[in-house]
């Protein structure tokens, strides 16, 4: 690419008669690929916004799925063992009245009993045992089902509907759990006339009171078979409020399914979107450096020839503090960035920090004068690493990280793409077009200028000039 003149414009002689002056001509179009690249950069910029916002949607809605998945197992935990305890309680109904209605005598009565008896009591701790399954279920059920009602939330007006289901799963959970409460309840006094029963049936055999031993089973039978029916209808409401959950989640999940197909066909699109105003970007920037390049006066030239003129000021100040021992090679050219602790953003140090706050705070500041429009100018070393800010952006950083993106911006990696592409260039200069983010979530749309820093024949990085578009 050819270089700039040396000078900041130079005067041009009238064109003979009947020629068009094309200088104006070339300087009209480059300041309409100048807007070209304005619009181009603003629609990557949504694109990559859009793109982050919806790949985040889909990676909350991914989460609920699995968060659905955890809650459709605890819910068939859950109905198994309600199954298994209604079936168990029948039996047992059935085998306690059978043994009553089938005795003959006091003898034959009370075994029959007693091994009836036995069975109820085996079946009541069997019940126990899974009311305690059922109850820790429910809880982990719940618990699942809050996060994910808290993931909805995170995923504000997409997420409002599946927030809705996560409420009601949460909700029946919570029922399931009450259920089981009460069926413990019912348990624990079953246990408490089971013992009653098998003591008073000992007492009668012991006594050998056959009518009142008769009697005596009779009544106790009748007395906790109506307990015995509550703690059955209690298991058939848990097993059906269970059933009622399970093919919720089974909905649930088959939206999501659905969600998650959308989400990847739009990540899909806004990717497309993003690549053709990349290359629409990239094509007018590289019209516009054709431009620039030609000789032919445009409204980014000055801004070129001050980054090359800066950038081969810094490289003989390198120069001479490797002629004068203040540094060596391996310190200038050090690449082991160790983490400053507590800084956040995340700042590093290296080797020549303490030469860059030296030198170069006097060539980057007068360049800030050039213009109104510029923002910033700073020297970046070839992995993007920004050792010394303008004074405005180099404040200590303090407890609030938003602050410290906008106002420290010193000792930072920059690894966007308009940096590194910086930092790698090794062409005169490189104009690029994007969005500064300046931190809490505010960016302007830019112009960067930057031309390579050779030391000693070695590229240590760049010097870029950030700056806006005029009106």
């Amino acid at each position: 690419m050819p270089q700039l003149p040396a000078n900041d414009s130079l005067p041009l002689a009238d064109p003979p008669p009947g020629v068009v002056d094309q200088s104006g001509l070339i300087a009209a179009a480059a300041h309409r690929l100048a807007g070209i690249g304005c619009s181009a950069a603003r629609i990557a910029g949504s694109a990559d916004d859009l793109g982050l916002l919806t790949d985040r949607a889909n990676q909350v809605f991914g989460e609920m799925r699995g968060s659905l998945t955890a809650m459709i197992s605890g819910n068939r935990g859950i109905a198994e063992c309600a199954r298994q305890s209604v079936g168990k309680a029948e039996a047992t109904h059935g085998a306690v009245r059978t043994a009553l209605d089938r005795a003959g005598g006091l003898a034959d009565s009370v075994v029959r009993v007693e091994n009836a008896i036995s069975d109820v009591s085996t079946t009541l701790r069997q019940v126990a045992d899974a009311s305690q399954v059922i109850n820790k279920i429910a809880f982990q059920t719940r618990i699942v089902a809050f996060n994910a009602s808290v993931e909805a939330v995170r995923a504000g007006d997409a997420g409002r509907g599946f927030g809705v289901v996560a409420q009601a799963v949460k909700d029946l959970a919570q029922m399931v759990a009450d259920s089981s409460r009460e069926i413990a309840t019912v348990v624990d006094h079953l246990g408490e006339r089971v013992r009653e029963l098998e003591h008073e049936l000992e007492q009668g055999r012991s006594s050998g009171e056959g009518g009142d031993a008769r009697s005596l089973v009779a009544a106790a039978i009748d007395s906790f078979e109506s307990n015995f029916g509550e703690v059955e209808a209690l298991m058939r409401q848990t097993a059906a409020q269970s059933a009622a959950n399970l093919a919720l989640c089974d909905r649930s999940v088959d939206t999501l399914s659905s969600f998650g197909d959308e989400f990847a066909g739009s990540l899909r699109l806004i990717g497309d979107i993003r690549n053709e105003a990349g290359s629409l970007l990239e094509t007018s920037e590289e019209a516009i450096a054709l431009f620039a390049g030609s000789g032919v006066e445009t409204e980014d030239s000055p801004f070129i020839r001050a980054a090359i003129r800066a950038a081969t000021e810094i490289a003989r100040r390198f120069e001479h503090a490797l002629d004068e021992d203040l540094i060596s090679v391996s310190e200038l050219f050090d690449e082991r960035y160790r983490p400053i602790p507590g800084s956040n953003p995340q700042q590093h140090m290296t080797d020549f920090v303490s030469l860059t706050d030296s030198l170069l705070p006097a060539v980057q500041e007068t360049v800030l004068r050039l213009s109104p429009l510029v923002s910033f100018c700073v020297a970046v070393d070839r992995n993007g690493y920004l050792p010394t800010h303008n004074r405005q952006f180099s404040q200590p950083q303090g407890g609030d990280p938003v602050r410290n993106a906008a106002v420290s911006r010193n000792r930072r990696m920059f690894k966007d793409r308009t940096g590194l592409r910086a930092a790698h260039n090794q062409e005169p200069f490189l104009l690029q077009t994007y969005r500064r983010d300046l931190g809490g979530g505010k960016t302007v749309l830019m112009k960067d200028v930057s031309a390579p820093i050779w030391v000693q024949g070695r590229h240590w990085g760049a010097l870029r000039i950030g700056y806006g578009f005029a009106d």
